[in-house]
């Protein structure tokens, strides 16, 4: 029951967030925005649905950068395990996206060689939040 309440309200959350990035691309004439994602969590399906998003806006023609913060470090770990939310890594980094990680975070879970991520800082997180027009959290 937890699991289809927190997926309805994360439907809600992106349709209320495309909606009201549509109203503002209609009055600015802005056909392209910047996103900033962070990902907190570790549940493959969340990670899966936050990175077709942003494969979704980049074939949009969107800028999109990724941060992997607490439990969203153990992505590094997901795609090993998941055929299908390492396709979505792969094509994310294909299409020239970077997936930056908190290295606290990363070492704090004894993983100091990421496969698929780069090592940052929280000023690299900061930097996301300050340069793009829409930050996502999931």
């Amino acid at each position: 029951m937890k699991k289809i309440i927190l997926l309805l309200t994360f439907i809600s959350y992106v349709y209320a967030i495309n909606l009201h990035a549509q109203q503002a691309v209609e009055q600015s004439g802005i056909t392209t925005t910047s996103i900033g994602m962070v990902i907190y969590s570790n549940d493959t399906e969340t990670v899966w649905n936050a990175l077709r998003l942003a494969n979704y806006s980049k074939s949009e023609g969107d800028t999109v950068s990724i941060f992997l913060l607490g439990k969203g470090v153990e992505v590094d770990n997901l795609v090993n395990e998941n055929e299908d939310l390492k396709k979505q890594v792969d094509s994310f980094l294909e299409k020239g996206g970077t997936i930056f990680v908190c290295g606290t975070c990363l070492h704090s879970r004894k993983n100091d060689e990421p496969q698929v991520c780069t090592f940052s800082s929280l000023s690299d997180l900061y930097d996301i939040v300050r340069k793009n027009k829409i930050i996502l959290t999931f």
